[in-house]
């Protein structure tokens, strides 16, 4: 199977257990790793027979809007479901980067769903 990737990609979003944390929204960095066999695509270099990376992260980019979350772990699933749901990949792995704790570089949560 073959992978698309969009690694690291900057949102902002509203996220944190407690109330005030989740009053702002904060710095996420999110990796999208989608299975798919795109050989098609690849052979005919035709759009149709792939995943749209480009709708994908504009999806990302806006799915913040007006939600929130206490836990990047749900916040994680939810993608992962989006991807699966409207983008048809066999398989897809979020990684979710939170900057949250001043000692470390981040925090980070990471899932793996297949299709049903």
């Amino acid at each position: 199977m073959n992978k698309i990737i969009i690694e690291d990609l900057e949102v902002s979003y509203h996220v944190g257990v407690p109330d005030e944390e989740r009053a702002r929204p904060q710095r996420l960095l999110i990796t999208v790793e989608m299975e798919h066999d795109f050989s098609a695509a690849a052979q005919s270099d035709d759009l149709g027979g792939t995943i749209d990376y480009f709708a994908v992260t504009q999806r990302l980019l806006g799915f913040g809007k007006g939600q929130s979350w206490k836990l990047i772990e749900k916040l994680a699933n939810d993608i992962a479901e989006l991807v699966l749901k409207d983008f048809h990949a066999a398989a897809v792995e979020v990684t979710i980067k939170k900057f949250i704790i001043p000692q470390t570089r981040f925090v980070a949560v990471k899932i793996r769903r297949p299709r049903a």
